[in-house]
């Protein structure tokens, strides 16, 4: 393995918000692309805006890249997902199986160990947390207003975009819009957190990190 790609769902369709979701990932990735780069690995993340052009660019890299580079696909699960086993193959089979279901993709001669998932919905891994945003929208937020739940798997779609909105909507950035803020907001929430509230997140950052120590 000489380099690693990652295709990601998101950053809206110019390519200036593709950029600066990307820098909003890195920063929330760094360790491993740190990693990556101590070993003299490439490193390549790349929003490419709908989940449909996620999974053709991830598709497409298997095909024209081989061996050499580690092909990685990140997207919204979309929908709830049964928690997982802790058995990495049989949870990463359980991952290509429900894109199946609810897509209609076919991870024909993909390794399903190199698909993962954002939760529900990228803003889980946002909205895990609370400190980072209160010290991103300041005055009037209101963290009482986002989700509770330990496990934000858990937490509908739906449910994580109004109770994110509803927390910020009085903040003089106004209400949390996608394109808008979620770039900024990934580049300072902390990894723990993240890892805390969303196993899946836990589930890709070190499978992630593994792969990287191994090459």
């Amino acid at each position: 393995m000489k380099d690693i790609a990652i295709y990601v769902e998101g950053g809206g369709d110019t390519a200036q918000q593709k950029a600066e979701l990307r820098i909003g990932l890195d920063a929330l990735l760094r360790p491993q692309k740190d990693a990556a780069r101590a070993k003299r690995l490439g490193w390549r993340l790349a929003p490419t805006g709908g989940r449909q052009a996620a999974y053709e660019a991830f598709r497409a890299a298997l095909r024209r890249r081989g061996d050499d580079t580690l092909v990685v696909l990140l997207v919204d699960s979309e929908t709830a997902i049964d928690p997982e086993t802790k058995d990495e193959a049989v949870d990463a089979k359980m991952r290509v199986e429900h894109l199946s279901q609810h897509d209609g993709w076919s991870f024909e001669n993909a390794d399903p160990r190199q698909v993962h998932l954002m939760v529900q919905c990228m803003e889980a891994w946002i909205v895990s947390d609370a400190d980072a945003l209160e010290a991103h929208y300041g005055k009037d937020f209101h963290a009482s207003k986002l989700p509770v739940r330990p496990n934000l798997e858990e937490e509908p779609k739906g449910d994580v975009y109004t109770k994110l909105k509803n927390a910020t909507r009085d903040t003089k950035k106004g209400e949390y819009a996608k394109i808008k803020h979620a770039s900024k907001l990934l580049a300072l929430i902390d990894p723990a957190k993240v890892g805390h509230r969303c196993p899946r997140f836990v589930t890709f950052i070190n499978w992630l990190t593994d792969v990287i120590g191994s090459a």
